[in-house]
């Protein structure tokens, strides 16, 4: 869905704290994808968190569209802090065994889905609905993600202690999408109605 080109400037805190959020995170997971991938051994592993790796490039580039649109200025700190811990991640993939890299990519990409539909709730609070298909498409490819990456682990022995650690597993999500259940375009603003930023901050 292409985004046009003509410049608007708004002040909504939690939504330009989002937008710069997901920008730089983008990056960061892009990053920790990168040497996830080198780290496998399995061909279509490989692939497919090479293929993740490229929605999230695409990701942090329609986010920057946006924040391009609207006069949201790019965090530099987020940016500088965010692009070590992805490289940090990235390296770490090599030495912390298999199922490591795919617990925490699901815990993210599960956390990452809800950025998403609260960015469209926000943008509904200024009356601007015309980047819901958008929103709606990065959202459900994140789920798409999370299922991708839970899947590779769920019987692993080290699920049922991590995912009480760390509150993510086959039991457990940050989200309440449901991709063998998906409420359309229309209504998927009633998703992650209890993520902790929905009413973080209200436009001023």
């Amino acid at each position: 869905m292409s985004i046009k080109a003509k410049f608007m400037k708004f002040t909504h805190p939690a939504l330009v704290r989002l937008l710069q959020k997901a920008y730089s995170g983008e990056k960061a997971a892009a990053f920790a994808y990168i040497g996830h991938a080198r780290s496998l051994k399995d061909p279509a592993a490989k692939a497919a968190v090479r293929q993740i790796e490229e929605d999230e490039w695409k990701h942090r580039e329609n986010v920057r569209a946006l924040m391009d649109r609207y006069g949201v200025p790019v965090s530099r700190w987020l940016e500088v802090k965010l692009h070590i811990i992805g490289r940090i991640i990235s390296a770490s993939c090599h030495v912390i065994g298999r199922f490591m890299p795919f617990f925490f990519a699901g815990k993210l990409e599960s956390g990452n889905v809800c950025e998403y539909f609260v960015m469209m709730r926000h943008f509904h609070s200024l009356g601007i609905r015309e980047h819901d298909a958008l929103l709606y498409e990065m959202g459900m490819k994140e789920k798409e993600h999370e299922v991708y990456f839970l899947g590779q682990i769920r019987k692993d022995r080290l699920m049922p202690l991590f995912e009480r650690l760390f509150a993510w597993g086959p039991g457990k999500t940050a989200n309440d999408v449901d991709l063998h259940d998906k409420q359309p375009v229309e209504e998927s603003a009633r998703y992650c109605k209890g993520y902790e930023s929905v009413d973080a901050a209200k436009p001023e």
